[in-house]
């Protein structure tokens, strides 16, 4: 049973008896240890803690660690409910206004949080920057009593409906108090606001964002169609408004040491900081006051905002730029932000071990199959990861890169040298706008590392780039479609097609994802298996085949533009499952791969 269901089934099985609000408590308090259990570290809630000099409060929420191991279950005496104090009201009282009276200013003086509940509304109280007292989020169940407890009397439908967003809200409240220092932490707050967001925008008509929409498709070759294809384009958006707000953040901070105590973050002048023009420009779009007061996010930004606002940079980017950047944040974001849409992109986060071997394991071949002393390092070798993701593959060959230059001896040319190859020779491809720019900041934070960072004014940016690797490999039969509404979005395609069609890429590894996604599969796609078919059933006498794991798709994007293209050479190292081994659908496509070709190498991990 959902803990809200349990916290209705109290509250109705009391006021049914007429009895007092205090009767409520126990359910207030089972509601709160149910979502605080799961909590690191435990968070309970005790009804009326012991008076600290302030009023005696109706609850107040405990680190396990304040608690007794055993015997009384209060709190000692001086201890101060770590998460904060809470104030319950009858539920014909209003929790906003009561938010204002002068106990709840009291209470904030001497806890500095306060959650403020008439049982249908929870407003969650603190100071701001100025000591002033401050609404920082409220959740409302029902517009008044008589409507909530109508609803109640159909607990479970209220918990199907309500209980998730509660339980978010409830986790926030309980962790607002807490110490947000960790990538991982600040990921979490705001995967819980982005899923707020994305509530918010699947609830409103998109019609106003037809155009971007449309220009979206034409820019990534793909089509938003069916159930899947609308979730895509809905989470895209969502995606787009926190990493563009929380990318800026991120930039905003190089300038402003966390020394500068005063310096404080507005997600509004995020588009300043924004140095690259493809999320520049689709955060303009999103954050449009009129966009934003059609999908309702607006709000849940200034939340994030507040968040972000009172982390603590010092010891975040400490963890952020030790290239813990994915595993600390953008893996736990889109785990509790979107788990299903992950799966079916196949965003699974690649191990840096593995990553460094792959990298280690193709620098090597280049030297001792295709003769070039230098590896990686050598101006000739042109890299691409078509599926980047969050840019791991990319930065480790950019650290090979430098590894090399550095072993023959570094010089003051070295870092500019790394750079390059990250302009001009290593790129990476990603279709998720999360991941893409997490990728290039990680690339901007390794180049700074290195010692020759990006331009601060834009005129710079790495090979990285937002399209659809699986389409745009060739030219268009017909007229150029030009994407007149948002040149960018042309720009970045047209970038993208330059480096498919005429780059010589000599090495393409990564780890592409394997789920099929039906949304984002057009005709050009779906042909690109048909090699790995011929003869099956005629020659092969296969009749039942499944090629239509994604991975394929791109060992056929791989073997194509090594063995069919410029320089007609080339390495290919992909993380796969291994279907393709052993069985018989695949026949085909292990004949080409044996004869096409020279050297052919398979960790199998299992």
């Amino acid at each position: 049973m959902h803990p809200l269901e349990t916290y209705l089934r109290d509250l109705l099985e009391a006021h049914a008896a007429g009895v007092p609000e205090t009767t409520h408590y126990p359910g207030l308090r089972t509601l709160f240890n149910e979502i605080g259990s799961k909590l690191k570290p435990k968070v309970r809630c005790i009804i009326n803690p012991k008076d600290e000099g302030a009023g005696i409060p109706d609850g107040g929420l405990y680190t396990r660690d304040q608690l007794p191991k055993s015997g009384d279950p209060e709190p000692p005496l001086d201890t101060l409910p770590a998460r904060g104090a809470i104030e319950a009201k009858p539920t014909n009282k209003d929790a906003f206004e009561v938010a204002k009276s002068e106990q709840v200013a009291k209470y904030l003086k001497r806890y500095r949080q306060v959650l403020v509940t008439n049982f249908r509304d929870f407003v969650l109280v603190g100071l701001d920057g100025d000591g002033k007292r401050q609404i920082l989020e409220s959740y409302r169940l029902a517009k008044d009593e008589e409507s909530f407890w109508n609803a109640a009397v159909h607990p479970r439908a209220m918990a199907d409906r309500e209980g998730e967003r509660l339980a978010d809200f409830l986790r926030r409240v309980i962790l607002h108090a807490a110490e947000l220092a960790q990538p991982k932490d600040v990921a979490a707050f705001l995967a819980s606001y982005a899923r707020e967001a994305r509530w918010r925008v699947e609830r409103h008509d998109l019609a106003a964002l037809a155009a971007l929409r449309e220009a979206l498709e034409q820019a990534l070759g793909l089509k938003f169609e069916g159930s899947e294809g609308e979730h895509f384009f809905r989470s895209t958006l969502v995606q787009t408004l926190f990493y563009g707000a929380f990318a800026a953040w991120v930039l905003w901070s190089k300038e402003h040491p966390p020394s500068d105590r005063k310096a404080k973050f507005d997600w509004r002048l995020a588009g300043y900081h924004l140095r690259v023009p493809i999320v520049s420009i689709l955060f303009h779009q999103l954050i449009e006051p009129t966009q934003l007061k059609t999908l309702g996010v607006d709000e849940v930004l200034d939340w994030a905002g507040d968040v972000l606002n009172r982390v603590d940079r010092a010891s975040f980017f400490e963890a952020f730029e030790e290239q813990h950047a994915v595993q600390y944040f953008y893996e736990p974001f889109l785990e509790a932000y979107d788990p299903a849409l992950r799966k079916q992109l196949g965003v699974w986060y690649t191990p840096p071990e593995i990553v460094a071997y792959m990298v280690e394991r193709v620098d090597s071949v280049l030297r001792s199959e295709l003769d070039i002393a230098d590896g990686l390092a050598d101006s000739r070798v042109f890299v691409l990861d078509p599926c980047c993701g969050t840019g791991s593959y990319v930065v480790e060959v950019l650290r090979r890169i430098e590894k090399t230059l550095t072993d023959k001896g570094k010089s003051a040319l070295t870092a500019n040298a790394v750079k390059k190859a990250a302009l001009d020779r290593v790129f990476g491809f990603e279709i998720m706008p999360a991941p893409y720019v997490i990728s290039h900041l990680q690339v901007g934070i390794a180049l700074q590392q290195s010692g020759a960072a990006l331009a601060s004014d834009g005129k710079e940016r790495a090979g990285i780039f937002l399209t659809n690797s699986l389409t745009g490999w060739e030219p268009p039969t017909g007229p150029k479609q030009h994407i007149i509404a948002f040149p960018q979005l042309e720009a970045e395609r047209d970038a993208a097609e330059e480096v498919k069609r005429n780059r010589p890429i000599l090495v393409i590894l990564g780890n592409p994802p394997y789920n099929a996604f039906a949304g984002v599969s057009p005709v050009e796609e779906m042909g690109l298996v048909e090699p790995y078919k011929k003869g099956l059933v005629t020659e092969w006498k296969i009749k039942k085949f499944n090629l239509d794991d994604f991975y394929i798709r791109f060992f056929r994007i791989a073997e194509r533009r090594i063995t069919e293209g410029k320089p007609g050479a080339g390495i290919l190292a992909f993380i796969s499952n291994f279907s393709y081994l052993e069985d018989p659908s695949f026949v085909v496509m292990r004949k080409r791969f044996a004869s096409e070709f020279d050297r052919i190498w398979i960790d199998c991990m299992n």
